[in-house]
């Protein structure tokens, strides 16, 4: 395959890296008075990824670039259509409030449209070398989202433990990758799989896939490796916390199937239990950790750490299925959490912004559309029937029965019982609880659209569209096998 050739599978990426540069050439020039429109290019820019990512060159084929170092298949593509759009969105939202809160600066979109270039460098990673690639493109520009309101104390704080923990959990994974490379004599995970499978039990190996494993339960903020979560959530701005909620979550997460499935298949009776009890910890530490919480996005926070144990339940059944409903799962994950941020950002008053979870007390009678479409978006985030976040959970607990995980499925049902509770008490407030002061109404067009359309896609109009996802998740699952 010639140079153009190779090239020509990766035109999502080239995309976002030649206009990611583009755009940032003309704020340099411009200045932040450019800030608005750079944004509707930068969302223009990941659109146009989304459509050259359907439009392959090889009709939907499967393709191995780089020597093995870059993959093309449905897995990949459905991965990066989701980030590409959650990444859209979490620039659309951020409008309203990156110009109350005076921080409409041109790098922002910037740095979303190159953590996207990260993120699906990921997704699509198929090496050692790439995926480390892949994951510090994404990391860096993340670093700096997360301290982007530069005079806020938190918002410093919270780049700076991110920065400090994000690259503690790089040498980690450096550390482990570099043991999966000195046992197997290669950095390709096809390559890597032979090796593993011929090795027979060998310690090192085992040692260096628990390090990697560490390293990657923290980029998807898996307990014990989710202490970073909660003050980061709390300290970044508003929009950019919806965004490590969404995106940077599912990249992490495929990539930690992408490894998994691709370069230890053989070795699954070593690295499955090992799984399973983080996800039993994340589901554990989500649940009962978020009960005591007062702040929506420290809330929010724990919330998604009870959701990776969940999702972490379908990739320990290491099937094809517990892969579909892996992907299931995040698919629903993040049009939930788009949404619930959608609403948070609302939650505006003359003063500016509030997060404490008191302040939607009585939201039935000051703002009934909000109060409905939380109430929704919790729902399903509960599990509740027939919300999506149901069919989610009921695709995992299903995968975890088939591969004979029954102890993790009924955890994991427990576990939803528990985390139903802080739930339901935000719905408690909105409907039951005397009127705190109304919250502004004038959000703007794209608060609106994403809270409502977020709350519509919660009932699977009704089975069709759940049929139709799960029928794409299976065709991605599968192309790993």
């Amino acid at each position: 395959m010639g140079l153009f050739e190779t090239l020509s599978f990766a035109r999502p990426e080239l995309a976002l890296a030649i206009g990611a540069m583009a755009l940032l050439i003309t704020g340099v020039f411009l200045g932040d008075k450019a800030a608005p429109k750079i944004s509707i290019a930068a969302v223009a820019l990941l659109a146009i990824a989304g459509v050259l990512v359907f439009v392959s060159p090889g009709g939907g084929a499967t393709a191995s670039l780089f020597d093995g170092a870059f993959r093309i298949d449905a897995f990949s593509a459905f991965c990066k259509i989701l980030i590409y759009a959650a990444a859209g969105f979490a620039i659309l939202m951020s409008d309203r409030y990156l110009a109350g809160e005076k921080l409409g600066r041109f790098e922002y979109p910037v740095l979303i449209v190159l953590a996207a270039l990260g993120m699906s460098m990921m997704v699509s990673a198929s090496d050692l070398i790439s995926l480390y690639m892949g994951l510090e493109t994404q990391s860096l520009a993340l670093y700096i989202l997360a301290a982007f309101n530069r005079d806020s104390r938190r918002s410093t704080e919270a780049g700076l433990k991110y920065f400090v923990l994000g690259a503690l959990s790089s040498c980690l994974l450096l550390y482990g990758a570099s043991l999966v490379y000195g046992f197997t004599g290669s950095t390709v995970f096809t390559e890597i799989a032979k090796a593993a499978s011929l090795s027979g039990d060998n310690a090192g190996l085992v040692i260096g896939l628990v390090f990697m494993i560490s390293g990657l339960a923290f980029k998807v903020s898996a307990a014990p490796f989710h202490m970073w979560t909660p003050d980061v959530y709390e300290g970044s701005p508003t929009p950019v916390t919806a965004f490590f909620a969404a995106a940077p979550k599912l990249a992490a997460m495929a990539l930690f199937t992408r490894v998994l499935m691709s370069s230890f298949p053989g070795v699954l009776d070593d690295w499955q239990p090992v799984i399973a009890l983080i996800a039993l910890a994340s589901m554990l530490v989500g649940a009962f950790s978020a009960i005591a919480q007062t702040n929506i996005k420290r809330l929010m926070a724990y919330s998604s750490i009870g959701h990776m144990g969940y999702a972490l339940i379908g990739l320990a059944s290491g099937s094809s299925a517990g892969v579909s409903s892996v992907l299931i799962y995040m698919a629903i994950y993040i049009v939930m959490t788009v949404g619930t941020f959608a609403v948070i950002l609302m939650m505006r008053r003359r003063g500016g912004m509030t997060e404490n979870i008191s302040d939607l007390a009585g939201l039935s009678r000051t703002n009934m559309p909000m109060a409905l479409i939380l109430t929704v978006l919790l729902f399903s985030l509960a599990g509740v029937p027939p919300t999506a976040g149901f069919f989610g959970k009921w695709y995992v607990f299903l995968a975890a029965v088939d591969a004979g995980l029954i102890w993790l499925a009924v955890a994991g049902v427990l576990a939803s019982a528990v985390s139903a509770f802080y739930y339901l008490r935000v719905v408690w407030f909105m409907w039951f609880d005397d009127p705190a002061p109304a919250f502004e109404r004038d959000h703007g067009p794209a608060l609106g659209f994403a809270a409502w359309g977020s709350a519509l896609l919660m009932f699977p109009v009704l089975t069709v569209a759940m049929g139709y996802l799960r029928q794409v998740a299976e065709t991605a699952a599968a192309s790993l096998f």
